[in-house]
């Protein structure tokens, strides 16, 4: 099933892979700190939040985080400032251990106790197709009760297991499902 539009955007569509989709979707569900990681508020609130407790250290440490306690307590007193190169290190690592935090209730609240959750599903963007290459695309939803895959390897940062996951679920649109493997977003709430 995947990869069935090898020359996605030749005529001009745009669009995301879906599973790129869903990714974005549960970092806005995740929430986090918003203040950007340049100021000197949002650093400190990352490096606050991935030094907290000794198992938050450890998941930091065990995700790319690896300064000296020197350096760390020098940033958090703010007797130095971070390289442009430790922050963008830090954004990293702050997400990384951000998604393993949220994975777990996120996933207890989308799957719903096998209810699942309805998630809606917006078609890519042909307004630069010439209209004779325009395919007939619409807005769909669906429900999808097994987050299992989808959460896993969002957590995991695995791009592959997204992309596996998500051509599992668009299987369930019958043989519409290919127009679906790029689209513009895709909602849901949890």
């Amino acid at each position: 099933m995947p990869e069935k539009n090898i020359e996605f955007g030749k005529y001009g569509a745009d669009g995301i892979k879906g599973g790129d989709a869903v990714a974005d979707q549960l970092d806005k569900l995740a929430g986090g700190i918003t203040t950007p990681v340049t100021a000197k508020r949002g650093w400190t609130a990352r490096l606050n939040y991935l030094t907290r407790t000794g198992h938050a250290r450890a998941a930091a440490k065990a995700a790319g985080l690896t300064v000296t306690d020197r350096t760390l307590k020098a940033w958090l007193e703010g007797k130095q400032k971070p390289s442009r190169a430790s922050l963008e290190k830090i954004e990293r690592v702050y997400r990384v251990v951000r998604r393993q935090n949220v994975a777990k209730h996120l996933l207890k609240r989308l799957n719903k106790d096998g209810r699942g959750t309805r998630i809606e599903i917006h078609p890519l963007n042909q307004s630069r197709v010439a209209q004779r290459n325009k395919r007939v695309l619409t807005h769909r939803d669906m429900n999808v009760r097994r987050w299992d895959k989808l959460v896993g390897a969002w957590a995991a940062g695995d791009h592959r297991g997204l992309e596996d996951a998500w051509d599992d679920i668009i299987g369930d649109l019958g043989s519409d499902w290919g127009s679906y493997e790029y689209v513009t977003s895709v909602g849901f709430a949890a």
